[in-house]
């Protein structure tokens, strides 16, 4: 599995297993065989006692992965049946419950730009690592859809409304704030990433990290907290969008103008999803709910929008129907949790826990 003609590469190194995400130029942007690959190799390395800890890297210098590639689900979306998309999450979604459960240190190198998909390759695991660059988001409800690959499980247990706040503006947080939310578990200088990962290769985990860590900038959002917890903490969208507007703060009205561009389909789901998954328990039922909304914004207009004006047209101006959030009512949101029957992602059943640990 080597060559530059490969989008994922895997090597062995000392007792380090690396996986390196080999897209550079689509932003190391995550696909279907990609998920496959990765899959298959995490079910391998649980099971081999040559390997010790499970490193993941992007190539090129902008970052680790800018998300999935949502130009095949748009295609799809449009002139497909949505199969492809479906199946593509479905594997997606079973890798990242597979890497929250790998069994030994699966130690993820968020260096530069880690969203959407990136986030699901790498804060569900066990040892994650921000730098000075990190640039970590999930802006999926401007394109039209809402946050998935476990993305709703990891901002609901952010302290207070952070989650709320991330979620439906999809706010870029670096290292601090990443820490903050529990989206990270150390920081270091990116110029230490290459000099730590060659550690990985002799040292355990615990040592490598020592020789490194350093403590971390401080972010924005803790001295943003009360604003963010009295005006996200409305059980609606449109209450959480005049309380920003009546707040004061100059972040706040910064915050309702960037809600205002977004889907109002995907900001009212996004909101219920958040507010389930705090009840939900394990990440595998978040999961399957996440499975549940994204199969059914297959089928709503927005997503297919929201891709078609941020990334293929790139003209910045999605036209979302429905327009506003008076109308997206109660029904159009509970029709994006309907279970799926016998096309449910079935991560939470009672044989699934084995299979998601590898």
């Amino acid at each position: 599995m080597t060559g530059s003609e490969e989008a994922v590469l895997f090597h062995l190194t000392g007792r380090a297993a690396r996986i390196t995400l080999n897209r550079p130029k689509a932003l190391n942007a995550l696909n279907h065989v990609m998920v496959r690959r990765i899959d298959e190799a995490l079910t391998a390395w649980a099971h081999d006692p040559a390997v010790e800890s499970v490193v993941i890297t992007g190539a090129g210098e902008r970052g680790l992965c800018a998300g999935g590639d949502i130009r095949a689900v748009h295609d799809d979306a449009r002139d497909g049946d949505g199969t492809a998309a479906a199946a593509f999450w479905r594997d997606e979604y079973r890798l990242n419950a597979r890497i929250a459960r790998c069994p030994k240190p699966y130690v993820a190198l968020m260096d530069g730009i880690v969203m959407g998909g990136g986030v699901g390759l790498s804060a569900h695991g066990s040892v994650r690592v921000v730098t000075e660059r990190s640039q970590i988001a999930m802006p999926e409800t401007g394109i039209g859809f809402v946050p998935d690959v476990g993305g709703t499980y990891l901002l609901a247990l952010a302290p207070g409304e952070l989650g709320t706040h991330l979620a439906l503006t999809g706010a870029k947080i670096g290292a601090g704030d990443a820490l903050l939310c529990g989206l990270a578990d150390h920081y270091m200088p990116s110029d230490s990433l290459r000099d730590f990962a060659d550690d990985l290769a002799d040292l355990p985990v615990t040592e490598a990290l020592a020789r490194h860590v350093q403590p971390a900038p401080s972010g924005q959002l803790a001295a943003q907290r009360k604003w963010i917890d009295a005006c996200y903490s409305a059980d609606a969208v449109e209450e959480i969008l005049d309380r920003l507007l009546r707040h004061g703060d100059p972040a706040a009205k910064e915050a309702a103008e960037t809600l205002v561009t977004r889907s109002p389909t995907a900001l009212k789901v996004t909101l219920a999803a958040l507010r389930r998954a705090r009840r939900l328990g394990p990440l595998e039922r978040v999961l399957e709910q996440e499975y549940r909304v994204s199969c059914a914004f297959l089928s709503a207009p927005d997503l297919v929008e929201g891709i078609r004006a941020q990334i293929i047209d790139k003209d910045r101006n999605p036209s979302w129907s429905p327009a506003t959030l008076a109308e997206v009512t109660d029904a159009d949101v509970e029709r994006c949790f309907t279970p799926l029957g016998d096309r449910e992602l079935g991560l939470a059943g009672p044989d699934s826990s084995a299979g998601a640990a590898g």
